[in-house]
C-alpha cells in the first residue's frame, strides 16, 4: 500500500506539473505563436523568373521597417544595388571583363508576389563583381496585429558570369550552398541591432535549380531575423 507521505509526494508533484504546464509552458507557446507574422502563413518559398521559371530559394524572414533594415545592412557593408539600365548593363559587363569593382552592381530581377524585389543588397567579394554576396528582398503584403512589416529575402552567393542554360542571356551564376549567405546576413544583422534570431525548420525544400538551372542545396530552414520583438 502507499503511504501517507508517498501519496502526498505524487499529489505533490503533479500539482506542481500542472501549474508548470498550465502558467508557464502554455503561455510561453502561446505567445510565441502568437507572435508569428501573419506572413508566415501559406508562405511562398520560391521566387521565379519574369519567364516564370522558378528562381532564387526563400531563405530569409525579417520584420523590420524599410529605414531599419537598410540602415542595418548598410552599417555591416553592404550597398544598394544600382537599378538595372542600359548604362549599369554595360558598367558591369565591362567591371567584370576588366576585373574592376562596382560595389553597388544592378542585380537581376526575380518576381515574387507579382512583382520584382523592392530592395536589393550586395556585399563585395574580390576586386570584381563577377563574385558578391547579395539579397533581393520583398515586402510582405500582411502586416501583423501591431503593424509590423516583414521582408521576404532570397540571399544568394554569385560566383561568376555566364551564359543562363534556359535563355541564352548573360548572368550570374551562384554558388549552391545558399545556406552559408542566409547565415551571413543573420550575423550581420544581429551585428546591427536586430535583437531576436530564430528559425523555421522544414520550410525549404533541400535542393533545387533556379531560373540559370544553377543547383542549390539547403538544410531546409527559414532565417528569421526581428529587429524589435511584438509589445507583450
Amino acid at each position: 500500500m502507499f503511504s501517507t507521505r508517498l501519496l502526498f509526494t505524487i499529489v505533490a508533484s503533479l500539482l506542481l506539473l500542472w501549474l508548470i504546464i498550465a502558467y508557464i509552458a502554455l503561455p510561453h507557446w502561446w505567445l510565441h505563436h502568437e507572435k508569428l507574422h501573419p506572413a508566415l502563413e501559406n508562405a511562398p518559398t520560391l521566387t521565379a523568373t519574369s519567364a516564370g521559371i522558378p528562381g532564387d530559394p526563400l531563405n530569409l524572414f525579417i520584420i523590420a521597417t524599410e529605414t531599419e533594415l537598410a540602415a542595418s545592412l548598410l552599417e555591416s557593408g553592404w550597398h544598394p544595388a544600382d537599378p538595372v539600365t542600359l548604362k549599369t548593363s554595360l558598367r558591369i559587363a565591362e567591371d567584370a571583363v576588366l576585373g574592376r569593382p562596382y560595389a553597388q552592381a544592378p542585380v537581376s530581377p526575380l518576381l515574387l508576389f507579382g512583382r520584382h524585389q523592392d530592395l536589393a543588397f550586395e556585399k563585395p567579394h574580390g576586386t570584381s563583381p563577377r563574385e558578391r554576396h547579395h539579397v533581393r528582398l520583398w515586402r510582405a503584403p500582411q502586416t501583423d496585429s501591431q503593424g509590423r512589416i516583414a521582408w521576404w529575402g532570397a540571399a544568394t552567393f554569385d560566383r561568376s558570369v555566364g551564359l543562363s542554360h534556359d535563355t541564352g542571356e548573360i548572368t550570374h551564376h551562384i554558388a549552391p550552398q545558399v545556406d552559408h549567405e542566409r547565415d551571413l546576413i543573420l550575423t550581420d544583422l544581429k551585428s546591427a541591432g536586430f535583437a531576436n534570431i530564430s528559425w523555421r525548420d522544414a520550410f525549404q525544400q533541400p535542393s533545387g535549380k533556379n531560373g540559370g538551372r544553377d543547383p542549390w542545396q539547403s538544410d531546409g530552414k527559414l532565417g528569421i531575423a526581428i529587429r524589435h520583438r511584438a509589445a507583450e
